[in-house]
């Protein structure tokens, strides 16, 4: 944009043509005068400083404070401010956004208070994108826009703590809890594949699908290696795809289990195209499942009606030998430390950017670097549970949730609000 800009910003101050009509009116009415060369050169040369240096201006004050806030309906967020890169700054006026022991959605083992925590300053820090601000986030505001409207959360548990972040702060914007119920009458617990919270108020639900591959896990080949007892077929979407397609928001994660641990050593291995793939690695089966996801979106989803996310990988800080230590620390580090599987966030970038229809990446690994102080750590339940990987409610994952809506009511391509 800023080289258009200055394209016709140079236009503009091409000098006209000698022959124009309007600079001969001009000579003559100079020459009636009789002015001498010397004042009109110093004329000349006053006009010229004065255009130049009022477009110079222009265009700093338009490039500088451009940077700084979003101009509303004129740009693309894109364009102006990139939310992702900045910092944590402390913030103890509004955080945390509620009291995650009075919203029945949260998990008891994401609220390390009720586990005993305790320290609040992990609580009180506010992300700070460095060339703009993010909004405050009106619970009651993003209620009336999402009225009638499904927002679809499908991953792993991190995207369960997504999900439970912001059905507890939508619930602040609510006047009588008990218009808030689980669909089902289900308790919140990670063992279950679909979890419904609804705003009854508001005709709004807010879902989340446990889907940890997104593609489809299956049975071995009968006459496969004894190795292999489960497969993940990479060609082949979760068949609980359905029920993710009508709706309004759709975001979604990835990655965790993606390890060793979780594929290989449990005797899971990949499959494409009905053959086995046992020598394909991880990145190479995550970007193949990608493709996979990227085609169905393209296909199934009315991104007209639909907005897409997808958030990259979620760092954790664990640490000491093998990676089976925890320390949780009491201030967010001031540079960026983790295990930020930034390999998968490039592979997610790629894959969005050839896709055919928008879709928005929520690059959350660096911020999330900086908080090793957020994490569970002793604070879990049971209290036998060491956890360096998810994160403690109120915390990291309402920042996400800010990140959403700023993006939504952002963005010029959003279908909320019109």
């Amino acid at each position: 944009m800023s080289k258009s800009f200055s394209r016709s910003v140079s236009a503009r101050l091409t000098p006209r043509s000698v022959s124009s009509p309007r600079v001969l009116a001009q000579r003559k009415w100079w020459a009636a005068q009789g002015p001498s060369f010397g004042n009109l050169a110093v004329i000349f040369c006053l006009v010229s400083v004065i255009l130049v240096a009022g477009c110079m201006l222009y265009l700093y004050a338009f490039r500088y404070f451009g940077r700084g806030r979003l101009i509303s309906g004129f740009f693309d967020e894109s364009d102006v401010c990139n939310v992702f890169d900045g910092s944590w700054v402390p913030d103890g006026s509004y955080y945390p956004l509620y009291n995650s022991t009075e919203c029945p959605f949260a998990e008891r083992g994401f609220n390390c208070f009720a586990n005993g925590r305790k320290d609040m300053n992990y609580l009180k820090w506010r992300w700070q994108p460095r060339h703009c601000d993010i909004p405050k986030f009106d619970a009651r505001e993003i209620l009336e826009r999402l009225r009638g409207k499904r927002v679809v959360f499908v991953g792993d548990s991190m995207s369960r703590t997504q999900w439970e972040s912001l059905v507890c702060i939508l619930m602040t914007g609510v006047q009588d809890p008990n218009t808030v119920y689980e669909v089902n009458g289900n308790k919140i617990s990670k063992t279950i594949r679909f979890l419904g919270v609804k705003f009854q108020t508001f005709n709004l639900t807010v879902e989340f699908y446990r889907s940890v591959f997104l593609v489809q896990q299956g049975l071995a080949p009968k006459h496969g290696p004894r190795r292999v007892r489960l497969t993940l077929k990479l060609d082949k979407m979760d068949d609980i795809n359905h029920r993710w397609i009508d709706s309004d928001v759709l975001i979604f994660n990835s990655g965790h289990w993606w390890t060793p641990t979780k594929l290989f050593d449990v005797g899971c291995y990949f499959q494409n195209g009905g053959v086995l793939k046992l020598g394909m690695s991880i990145n190479s089966a995550f970007r193949t499942a990608l493709d996979t996801w990227a085609t169905w979106i393209e296909t199934m989803v009315n991104t007209n009606r639909t907005h897409v996310f997808f958030r990259t990988f979620e760092p954790s800080h664990w640490s000491g030998l093998n990676q089976k230590a925890c320390e949780v620390t009491q201030q967010p580090l001031s540079v960026a430390k983790s295990d930020d599987r930034s390999e998968f966030a490039d592979i997610i970038a790629k894959v969005v950017g050839n896709m055919t229809v928008p879709v928005t990446v929520l690059n959350v690994t660096l911020m999330g670097a900086f908080r090793s102080d957020a994490h569970i750590g002793t604070w879990s339940h049971p209290s036998s549970i060491l956890d360096c990987s998810h994160w403690c409610l109120p915390g990291v994952p309402d920042a996400w949730n800010e990140l959403v809506f700023f993006h939504l009511l952002a963005n010029r391509r959003k279908k909320l609000g019109r």
